[in-house]
Order: structure tokens, then sequence, then C-alpha cells
């Protein structure tokens, strides 16, 4: 397990709906286990809804669904890389924050 801190890009995609839905890209050199930071108070918000996560099997054309772990402390979100076998895999998360 690596802690990455803030990696990837981070994208808004939908502002001012009630709640923000903030994409996050890694790198192909994600591992399963490793714990990534987002800081939620860059969009505006303190809390998450939920969190959907994607690995690519293989770039892009082979994508599965995974469920990482989450935990939110003073508006910084901390994704633990899971649910799968990938590892050096780019994941999307789709984050729904508050």
């Amino acid at each position: 397990m690596t802690a990455l801190g803030e990696v990837g890009t981070q994208t808004e995609i939908a502002p001012n709906l009630g709640v923000k839905m903030i994409q996050l890209v890694t790198a192909a050199t994600v591992d399963t286990a490793d714990t990534i930071t987002v800081d939620l108070s860059d969009y505006g918000c303190t809390n998450i809804h939920g969190i959907l996560g994607f690995a690519e099997n293989t770039a892009g054309s082979i994508v599965v669904q995974e469920q990482p772990t989450t935990a939110v402390s003073s508006s910084t979100l901390t994704i633990t890389v899971g649910g799968s076998t990938n590892s050096d895999t780019v994941r999307t998360y789709i984050i729904y924050a508050y």
C-alpha cells in the first residue's frame, strides 16, 4: 500500500445541482490498497454521498467496476483503492459530494 496523496486529474462535472460530481482519473501506476486524497473544499464541499469506482483491465477497452473504501475528515476525502485485483491500472472515480 502506498499513500499517494492528491494524484490524478480532478474535474467538477456537475456543478450547482445540489450535489457536485467530481471525476478523478488516476495514472496507470495505481495499485490495489493505495490511498488517494481529494480536498473537497476545492469544490465547496465538506462530505460525500457516495462514490463509484472503475478500473481499466486493458487500457481504454475493458473497464470493470470496483468499490473503494472511503473516509472523510476535515473536508479531505481519503480513497483506499480496492474492490478488484487490478494493479498498475488507470482508475476513474465519480464522487458525489456536498
